[in-house]
């Protein structure tokens, strides 16, 4: 794999990002999102947050999270975050990298832990969130769809 370059997002960005999470709510990959994708929610997760940064392969953006608090006022200290891999680039490490990136990100934005609400049961990322140090803090039944999700915890 070419060098993956990791970028704050930039206005110019988000027609291809929104494209690639537009996919990932119609195939239902880690989303609660219902299909088609609205410009609303796009931008409540993709355009709203403090931090978003996109990855590019050779010029061409592939995958992306955010970073935001997870909760308002006093707990705004907890960020949450959300990953994105365009689909076809799937397997290649690049959600990896932006999961390692965002945990050096939010510690450097002033969060001090990361907290994921509703990771579906079935998500492959799991394997890879729990590698990298969240923990299961709890679970939420029929979350989605009658299918369960965790909620995961990790210190930055």
């Amino acid at each position: 794999m070419t060098e993956l370059v990791l970028a704050d997002a930039t206005d110019a960005d988000l027609p291809a990002l929104f494209e690639i999470f537009a996919d990932a709510v119609e195939r239902g990959d880690g989303y609660a999102e219902s299909p088609p994708l609205q410009p609303a929610r796009f931008a409540a997760s993709w355009t709203d947050p403090p931090v978003v940064v996109v990855g590019r392969l050779d010029g061409e953006l592939v995958g992306a999270y955010y970073l935001k608090p997870n909760f308002p006022g006093k707990a705004a200290h907890i960020a949450n975050a959300g990953y994105v891999v365009a689909s076809r680039r799937r397997g290649e490490g690049i959600g990896r990298r932006l999961v390692e990136d965002s945990i050096i990100r939010a510690h450097a934005a002033g969060f001090d832990a990361i907290m994921f609400n509703l990771v579906f049961e079935s998500n492959p990322a799991r394997a890879l969130y729990e590698r990298l140090g969240w923990r299961e803090i709890g679970r939420v039944p029929r979350a989605v769809d009658g299918e369960p999700a965790i909620i995961y915890w990790r210190d930055v």
